[in-house]
């Protein structure tokens, strides 16, 4: 069992519960993408630590390359306005595009950003994200085609997610303590 961060009120998700869930989306990516021209986009900062472990368990032919967008500066809600802080290198025309996101949760921000890269013309773009938010009375505004789990509408970090640039390299996902970012 891993330490738990003084700052982490519960631990949702546990290394090798996030292992298994990389090992069967890289196993269902694998199958669906075999013979194809696959670009795996990460956005960052987030998705970094998934986007690593992803594409080491996605056993065919695949480029990468990443974004980086920002909509949330140092709160705990989206402000809506996104900005690209960081654009792609390579084109993606004509090529299957998989966003690999670390958290999905109004989708505001990933919709936006599929808008963008749907203009560059991709032979096809779909979703990855490692934790879908359920967000009470709420319907995220994209599908994504590939989830690891859903996670409960708290405020989480590790594996990549932050609050303020903290917390991403703990090896597990936990519930921050309110009191942190209150």
């Amino acid at each position: 069992m891993e330490t738990m961060h003084p700052d982490v009120e519960k631990v949702l998700f546990s290394e090798e519960d996030i292992a298994n869930m990389v090992k069967r989306l890289g196993a269902q990516i694998s199958e669906d993408y075999k013979g194809k021209d696959l670009v795996l986009i990460a956005v960052l900062r987030g998705a970094v630590v998934f986007m690593g472990d992803l594409m080491r368990a996605i056993d065919t032919d695949l480029a990468i390359d990443f974004m980086a967008v920002s909509s949330y500066g140092n709160g705990t809600k989206s402000s809506g306005t996104v900005r690209i802080i960081k654009d792609l290198d390579i084109d993606i025309k004509d090529r299957d595009v998989l966003i690999v996101e670390d958290i999905l949760d109004s989708g505001l921000t990933l919709k936006y950003l599929m808008a963008n890269l749907v203009s560059r013309g991709p032979a096809s773009l779909e979703v990855c994200t490692f934790l879908w938010k359920d967000v009470e009375g709420k319907q995220a505004a994209i599908d994504p085609k590939y989830v690891g789990t859903h996670c409960p509408d708290e405020f989480v970090v590790g594996y990549g997610l932050d609050y303020a640039e903290h917390y991403r390299n703990l090896p597990y996902v936990g519930i921050l303590k309110p009191e942190v970012y209150a």
